[in-house]
């Protein structure tokens, strides 16, 4: 599990600091899982985790609310969760998870920035395997061994539980992500800085010098697509 998580959010948000695109995707995945459940966050636990990955991002308040509004209301847009596989140079791997009302547009982006960037889409399932579906749960704090004891006396059970530069990491099976959320409330946590559904890769590979450089500037163009959602890899970016 050796992912900073905290670097990574430093840099995703100097990345979209000036940038309401991060806003208007959150927009979107708030309104479709609004959309196909209740709209009220405690009874939609889709809704409920979407909001509090948007809280780590800082999406303010209003767009959350114009979102499950809109959903409420005649929004009668129409989503599709699709799931994109491929390579990058010298056996990278990537998963790009997208939501869009335009399957064909979608493909084409995705694909398109693999295809000039040295990079190569696959078939469904050619790099999932490879890559463990993981919650990552991270919040300020530096007792690591104190939050896995707290946990175990809860009777929850986690994969992981990390310290890293003033922060906690809490790695957990999906179906347990809200139990330990909701656990780590009841003891006193209030904000986190990392509230996310991760794949992440059993093992890592480096990059280096134009390998390194094509596939940042994959990453990249694949992140700032309107329709994709989630990019994940297992290069290690020394993150």
């Amino acid at each position: 599990m050796g992912r900073k998580w905290a670097n990574i959010k430093e840099k995703k948000a100097a990345k979209d600091a000036n940038n309401s695109r991060v806003y208007a995707k959150f927009g979107i995945e708030i309104y479709v899982a609004a959309k196909s459940g209740d709209p009220d966050p405690q009874a939609n636990q889709k809704l409920r985790f979407v909001i509090e990955r948007a809280k780590t991002y800082n999406v303010p308040k209003h767009i959350i609310d114009r979102a499950i509004e809109k959903a409420k209301g005649s929004g009668d847009e129409q989503y599709s969760e699709l799931r994109y596989e491929g390579f990058g140079p010298n056996g990278s791997m990537v998963i790009v998870d997208a939501l869009t009302n335009n399957v064909n547009r979608t493909a084409s982006d995705v694909r398109a920035a693999f295809g000039k960037n040295g990079g190569n889409m696959g078939v469904s399932g050619a790099v999932a395997y490879m890559f463990d579906h993981t919650g990552v749960i991270g919040f300020a704090g530096d007792d690591a061994d104190e939050i896995l004891e707290y946990l175990m006396e809860k009777d929850i059970d986690v994969r992981d539980v990390t310290e890293e530069e003033g922060q906690i990491i809490v790695y957990t099976e999906p179906e347990d992500f809200h139990a330990v959320q909701e656990a780590l409330k009841e003891k006193g946590v209030e904000e986190f800085s990392v509230a996310e559904l991760e794949m992440i890769a059993q093992n890592d590979v480096e990059l280096a010098g134009e390998d390194l450089e094509k596939f940042e500037h994959m990453i990249d163009v694949l992140e700032d697509l309107d329709d994709v959602q989630k990019v994940y890899h297992n290069v290690d970016l020394g993150e």
